[in-house]
């Protein structure tokens, strides 16, 4: 310890080099406990999916429509329960920064399967008797300043859904999460009866309110296979086919669109780690380089070449466990606010109180560590090899 203020001084010396070195492993660290959190989250997200529950989609892709005819045919398939249209209007609230995931459902039936929806009963009841209702999560209330008896309107993106301009919406219900099953839950969405829907633009020339899904509720979740199977086999010779999943790998869908997000995000960090790595070690090269005298110096004034290679390795273990605490602290103040992200937020469910695990924390603030002392190795053991008079002499 009695060396450590000789080490800080010199990493004050060039501190414009200092500086950009740690803003480069702290935003290493950064990416990779952000990457891996929301890694940790889809992964939580689809473990946690009700077994009993199955989405019938069509079998090209989700943005494509399903005759509402399917309906009393799922219905009707043996081990079925209970069968909902789920469809996503995309609907604006004044703008589109002032977005938030909105869609149309058949309401009864499908609170009835997502019984993680706390709505207080007297707002639902009024809800189901308004044509034009709407129930809103807590953060969307929160977020809005909406009250129950609030009048709104909502243009939906999709140009299908654009036919008769806005859509207008009372606020009759607030809806929050069941404690017990809270991550699967996302307070920032919003319901509407599909009927409204379908009845605004039936009428319109060419449009067609069809179910974008239909999310169903079975008996005997041991019996998912059987019961998937025997949905989509009876939609296999129609002109519009089907493909049933498990709420679990349909959420898990959405991610896949946009790839193998899992290897993507950890080939990112693998890069992102290694190039930091890179930087670190041509910067602590750099400062060993320009004190070859006074590393000559400490020698001749007795200073052993092990102690000589401890407080170089020591110089690049400081900038590791700066940088992975500043990273780690920047990660564990970012997360949260991912919640605010639609589309994450509607992948990820319940991400309010979202935070950097700490295995998570163990690993990233271990690669920071191992990338400084990494990095501080090979010029400290030059400097450990060098003899006084080669380094006396000039560069």
């Amino acid at each position: 310890m009695k060396y450590l203020p000789y080490v800080l001084k010199h990493l004050k010396r060039n501190w414009i080099r200092t500086a950009s070195t740690l803003a480069g492993l702290v935003l290493c660290i950064f990416l990779i406990c952000v990457l891996q959190t929301v890694l940790d989250a889809i992964r939580q997200t689809t473990a946690d999916a009700d077994p009993s529950r199955l989405i019938t989609r069509h079998a090209v892709s989700v943005n494509f429509r399903l005759p509402l005819s399917y309906k009393p045919r799922i219905q009707a398939i043996p081990g079925v329960r209970n069968v909902a249209i789920w469809t996503w209007f995309g609907g604006v609230y004044r703008d589109i920064k002032d977005f938030f995931p909105n869609f149309a459902v058949e309401s009864e039936d499908y609170f009835r399967m997502y019984p993680e929806y706390r709505i207080p009963p007297d707002q639902y009841q009024e809800y189901l008797h308004d044509m034009q209702g709407l129930v809103i999560g807590s953060d969307v209330a929160a977020k809005y300043g909406f009250t129950i008896g609030d009048q709104i309107q909502m243009e939906s993106i999709q140009p299908l859904y654009r036919a008769r301009g806005p859509l207008k919406f009372n606020v009759r219900a607030i809806y929050t999460a069941d404690p017990a099953r809270a991550s699967r839950v996302n307070p920032g969405l919003a319901f509407f009866h599909f009927k409204y829907l379908y009845e605004t633009i039936k009428d319109s020339a060419g449009s067609y309110a069809g179910a974008g899904t239909y999310n169903i509720h079975i008996a005997n979740p041991s019996q998912a296979a059987a019961v998937m199977r025997a949905i989509d086999a009876n939609f296999e010779n129609s002109d519009v086919q089907t493909k049933t999943e498990t709420e679990g790998t349909f959420l898990a869908g959405f991610v896949n669109l946009i790839g193998n997000l899992s290897g993507l995000l950890n080939t990112v960090g693998v890069a992102v780690a290694f190039a930091i790595l890179l930087v670190t070690a041509n910067t602590m090269s750099m400062a060993v380089r320009e004190r070859r005298t006074e590393i000559a110096v400490l020698k001749t004034l007795g200073f052993s070449g092990g102690l000589v290679m401890t407080l170089v390795i020591v110089e690049g273990l400081a900038l590791g466990v700066i940088g992975g605490l500043v990273g780690i602290g920047l990660a564990q103040g970012t997360v949260g606010y991912l919640a605010r992200l639609p589309f994450m937020g509607f992948i990820l469910g319940n991400m309010s109180g979202l935070s950097v695990s700490p295995v998570v924390i163990a690993i990233t603030f271990s690669i920071a560590v191992g990338v400084g002392v990494a990095a501080g190795f090979v010029p400290a053991f030059g400097a450990y090899r060098a003899r006084i008079t080669d380094m006396l002499r000039p560069a």
